[in-house]
């Protein structure tokens, strides 16, 4: 989805503005509404049914199969040859930072050749089938942390993948499996077939802090173990989208796609965060990557094989409909003149996916006649009670619960106002 923060002028729709509705469903209105909430930052993307390891920003709605980018891109991993698509995201305002010194770039070089060994690039492809990894499905990034082959990447590089092989600096590649993951906080623990005494990173004791300096591993753009460096700028990031992880470390290293998944160290060589997605707006870009620790609650889930989902209900919201994934109370008003969705501000979606809850429930879709006003489709208003006014704030409530919950929409179908009851599921259950 996209959505930018300029505010459109207002104009007079109450008359049939074909060239406004065109605009507006070719998906080229996009920077108009003043949105609120903490994702109005410029543009988020990420799709309702994104490709593993080749996930370029599309976004996973309030449900929808697949993570990926968006004010920032999830360094989704990547073929080499694809274009980034781009997404926004947002956190606590940080002062410009101030450049490394000649002697933390000697540090950091130094530290880059000591640790190299021990950073990975992850392929989507088929070891036992020649030729299959020169030209690989999808390209990220990971880390060696322990001797015995266990390494850490961000989920949305491995997501969904059939077949993964890993590389180390020598070129020989490795199999690769997934020991387990967290969906919402995009991470994954892999296991790789690398030999005895390869070496591997330790894990940061505690969280780093503003300003510290800072070594980025991996393959964005194509290439092969690079580093970049940068310092950190801000703790405890907010995408401002329910489907990135919160509570980000934030820098100003200039990673791309295809850098997702790889390890973000400090001046001591110790795992500190896993790249996870960028932020492209203006002039101003950012890299965001998941903290870790050594004693952090979620990794001991990881090595005991904990596979989290995040909940879905399954529905999406494609891209002509950006605009609308954080309309406010006007904004839907305003919109709301065109498309004839109603006078009560809520959320509507355009896809649902076969076998989900929602289709179970028989959720209607938005369907449009020639005139771009809306012949049918539900306006959620509410999540077990909570005023939901947009698809954002759809999404949120929905990420609020774990698969299995059940929980009951208020939906506005026509002249009627229904109550649905749906039992999430988790989002690799949806195809």
């Amino acid at each position: 989805m996209t959505a930018e923060t300029d505010r459109l002028p207002r104009r007079d729709v109450r008359g049939r503005d074909s060239k406004l509705r065109s605009l507006l469903l070719s998906g080229l209105l996009l920077s108009g509404l003043s949105l609120s909430g903490a994702g109005a930052q410029g543009v988020k993307y990420r799709g309702p049914d994104a490709s593993p390891i080749g996930q370029v920003l599309t976004p996973v709605l309030p449900d929808s199969p697949a993570p990926q980018a968006f004010l920032g891109a999830p360094l989704l991993a990547q073929k080499p040859a694809q274009k980034p698509a781009q997404k926004p995201a947002q956190s606590s305002p940080t002062n410009t930072p101030t450049p490394l010194t000649d002697a933390e770039k000697q540090t950091l070089k130094a530290l880059f050749n000591k640790v190299r060994p021990a950073s990975l690039r992850i392929e989507q492809c088929d070891l036992n089938k020649p030729g299959a990894c020169d030209d690989p499905d999808g390209i990220g990034s990971a880390v060696l942390i322990s001797a015995d082959g266990l390494a850490l990447t961000a989920y949305h590089v491995v997501e969904g993948a059939k077949n993964l092989s890993a590389q180390r600096a020598d070129k020989k590649r490795y199999a690769v499996e997934v020991v387990g993951y967290d969906d919402q906080y995009d991470l994954a623990l892999l296991r790789v077939a690398v030999p005895k005494g390869t070496p591997f990173l330790p894990l940061a004791i505690s969280r780093p802090g503003v300003g510290d300096a800072v070594l980025a591993i991996g393959n964005g753009g194509g290439g092969f173990l690079e580093s970049k460096v940068g310092r950190l700028t801000g703790l405890d990031a907010d995408a401002g989208r329910a489907d990135f992880p919160p509570g980000t470390l934030k820098m100003n290293a200039p990673l791309i796609p295809g850098d997702s998944g790889g390890p973000i160290l400090n001046t001591r060589g110790e795992l500190t965060g896993i790249v996870s997605y960028v932020s492209l707006r203006d002039q101003d870009s950012a890299s965001f990557a998941v903290p870790v620790v050594a004693n952090d609650t979620r990794l001991a889930d990881l090595r005991a094989g904990v596979k989290r989902d995040a909940p879905i209900i399954g529905i999406s919201l494609d891209n002509r409909y950006n605009w609308a994934f954080m309309l406010d109370e006007d904004g839907f008003e305003y919109f709301s003149r065109i498309l004839k969705l109603g006078n009560v501000p809520g959320a509507f979606f355009s896809g649902v996916s076969q076998g989900s809850p929602a289709a179970k429930a028989g959720l209607k879709p938005l369907v449009l006649n020639g005139d771009y006003e809306r012949i049918s489709g539900d306006i959620v208003t509410e999540v077990n009670g909570k005023r939901i006014l947009n698809f954002s704030d759809f999404q949120y409530a929905v990420r609020s619960y774990v698969p299995g919950d059940t929980v009951t929409l208020t939906v506005l179908r026509g002249p009627q106002t229904l109550k649905i009851p749906l039992k999430l599921i988790g989002r690799s259950q949806v195809n």
